[in-house]
C-alpha cells in the first residue's frame, strides 16, 4: 500500500531557513501540524517558547507550558505543533509579554507590541464568496472566514471588501473594525521575494490587460526614498497615512 498524507517528521536541515535551530546538533526537530499556514510560512509554538524566546531548555518542558493553556495565538490557548503565521498576535500572560508575527529580509520574526496593539489583528483577504440570503464571506490568510451581512452583493455601496485588501479585526469577538485598500498611497509590507521586510508608500501600481492580478508589478516608496519593486501577491496593506500597526526596523 503506498504511503498516504503527509509526513509527520522534519529534519532540521531542510527546515526552513529562518528557524533559529542548530541545524547539525540533532537529527529531528517539531513538524507543524496542518493548519490556517503553510510550512514554508509559520513558527510552530515549540520553537517559539523554546528557541526564541528561551521559555524552556527541552522540547518536553516546552510541549508542557503549551499544554498547560500558558501560550495563547489571537487569545486561544493552541497545541505545541500549531503553525503561527504573519499577523499573528502571541501572548504569555504569565510572562506579561505580547508579539505579533512579522517578516523581516530573513523571514519570520516575533515583534514585541504593547497591550494596545495586542487587541486586534490585520488580516489580507484572499477570496470572497457570496452564501446564502446575500451575505458575502471574506477567505482570509490566516485561515479563518469572515461573514459580513449585506442584502446586495452586487451593490457596491454595500460590498466595499475586496480581495488583497487588509480588514482590522479584534481578537476577542473578531468584528471588523475598519478596512485598508489597496490602493496608491497606502502604506504596505512586502512579505515575500528579495524585497521581503521593507515597508512604505504604494507609488505605482502596473494595469496591464491580460496578465494575471496578483502578477502585478506594484512599487513602493520607503522612509529614506529608495523604491523597490515586487508582485501585487507579496503586498500586505498596513495602513492608510500611517501604520496601523508598530514595525521593526529594517536592516
Amino acid at each position: 500500500m503506498g504511503k498516504t498524507g503527509q509526513s509527520k517528521h522534519l529534519k532540521r536541515n531542510p527546515a526552513p531557513k529562518f528557524w533559529t535551530i542548530h541545524r547539525k546538533e540533532f537529527v529531528w526537530t517539531v513538524r507543524p501540524k496542518p493548519g490556517p499556514h503553510a510550512l514554508q510560512h509559520s513558527l510552530p509554538l515549540t520553537l517559539i517558547v523554546k528557541e526564541m524566546l528561551g521559555f524552556a531548555k527541552t522540547r518536553s518542558e516546552a510541549k508542557i507550558i503549551i499544554c498547560q493553556g500558558k501560550v495563547l495565538v489571537d487569545g486561544k490557548p493552541r497545541k505545541e505543533a500549531y503553525p503561527a503565521g504573519l499577523m499573528d498576535i502571541i501572548t504569555i500572560p504569565e510572562a506579561k509579554v505580547t508579539y505579533r508575527v512579522l517578516v523581516d529580509r530573513k523571514g519570520l520574526i516575533l515583534h514585541p507590541i504593547k497591550e494596545d496593539e495586542a487587541s486586534f489583528k490585520l488580516c489580507r483577504i484572499e477570496n470572497k464568496t457570496v452564501v446564502a440570503k446575500g451575505g458575502v464571506q471574506l477567505n482570509l490568510h490566516d485561515g479563518t472566514n469572515k461573514l459580513i451581512q449585506i442584502t446586495d452583493p452586487k451593490n457596491p455601496t454595500e460590498d466595499e471588501y475586496a480581495t488583497l485588501n487588509a480588514i482590522k479585526i479584534s481578537i476577542h469577538d473578531r468584528e471588523v473594525l475598519g478596512q485598508i485598500k489597496l490602493a496608491k498611497d497606502t502604506i504596505a509590507l512586502i512579505t515575500g521575494g528579495k524585497n521581503r521586510g521593507i515597508h512604505g508608500k504604494i507609488v505605482d501600481i502596473e494595469e496591464t490587460a491580460g496578465k494575471k492580478h496578483r502578477s502585478l508589478l506594484v512599487t513602493i516608496e520607503d522612509n529614506a526614498g529608495k523604491r523597490f519593486q515586487t508582485i501585487l501577491n507579496f503586498v500586505f496593506p498596513i495602513g492608510e497615512g500611517e501604520e496601523a500597526i508598530s514595525l521593526p526596523e529594517v536592516k
